[in-house]
């Protein structure tokens, strides 16, 4: 499920170049028409009686994942108008560094000291990229920014996921957040001047229906469903195919050819070295008790459901 869920969302920088939509439509629409999929399936289990059974706690923690989804989808969509596809995927694939940041504060789980070395090796690889982003102009530069915006929002979007989904099942979970993305989307793009909602040609909805059937569906989906069996470590691990994937599509596509160049081979292999090097995990057990919020099991019972899954 991990490495379908890379193959597909390494379509999403790729797919995006070719829609004429601002990159809010273009954000809206993609997680609008995956809602519409996902309350067809909702319907048809359970008339949605698994969601108005979550806890008020559940709906919390899930309203705030679907902010946070949208703010990451908001970022990095608009990061790919002024940057390449390449260094934009490359700096929001940064996201295990936050993720492991993000887990100090609130799952109580510190890093190693091997695993505080790839975080700084990956931030130096992030900031080779943004320095190329100061020699090519305020545009690149402020794609690049939002870019690692994209990656601190998805971040929290995952360490929520991997408390939450604990509890819930899969469907529940995702009809909520990719909801209350959605609809935060919309709202955004509604009340945006410049932003219609409506009145794109037909190739910007084959666009739409793409992001929404590979990168979201595909994608997003097949990593909330690992949440569940797998620590939150594993499945960012394998999101580091994405850049790779993405930037040979952006190589090979006709209407793209961008061919990475090698300082952005340079940066992002530092990104991935670092990142790499920052999610292996520990032998030993986190110290402390895990925080009421998360609902956790220990690692041994959640390794061991990866393992029979």
């Amino acid at each position: 499920m991990l490495l379908a869920a890379v193959l597909a969302m390494s379509w999403g920088g790729p797919l995006v170049r070719y829609a004429t939509a601002p990159p809010l439509a273009v954000a809206a629409w993609r997680v609008a028409l995956s809602v519409l999929f996902i309350a067809i399936v909702v319907v048809a289990r359970d008339r949605g009686r698994s969601i108005r059974a979550m806890s008020r706690r559940d709906w919390v923690l899930a309203l705030g994942a679907g902010f946070f989804l949208a703010a990451h989808f908001w970022s990095w969509i608009t990061s790919l108008s002024y940057t390449t596809v390449a260094s934009s995927v490359v700096l929001v694939s940064t996201q295990p560094v936050f993720v492991a940041i993000l887990s100090v504060a609130f799952l109580k789980e510190s890093p190693s000291r091997r695993q505080w070395l790839g975080i700084g090796v990956a931030v130096l690889g992030a900031g080779v990229i943004g320095w190329g982003g100061f020699a090519r102009g305020p545009e690149p530069l402020l794609g690049d920014l939002l870019a690692v915006a994209g990656a601190v929002f998805v971040a929290c979007y995952y360490v929520i996921g991997r408390g939450v989904r604990q509890r819930l099942d899969l469907w529940s979970y995702i009809a909520v957040v990719y909801g209350v993305a959605a609809a935060l989307l919309l709202f955004g793009a509604a009340v945006h001047p410049n932003v219609a909602l409506t009145g794109y040609p037909g190739t910007d909805w084959l666009v739409f229906l793409a992001l929404a059937a590979g990168p979201m569906m595909i994608g997003h989906t097949g990593v909330n469903y690992s949440l569940r069996y797998l620590p939150a470590y594993v499945a960012n691990l394998a999101l580091l195919g994405e850049p790779i994937g993405a930037t040979l599509l952006a190589w090979w596509l006709p209407g793209i050819r961008e061919p990475p160049t090698l300082q952005l081979v340079l940066g992002g292999s530092l990104v991935l070295l670092g990142i790499g090097m920052g999610m292996v995990r520990r032998n030993q057990k986190s110290t402390g008790p895990d925080p009421p919020w998360t609902g956790r099991e220990d690692d041994a019972t959640i390794e061991g459901a990866g393992r029979s899954g």
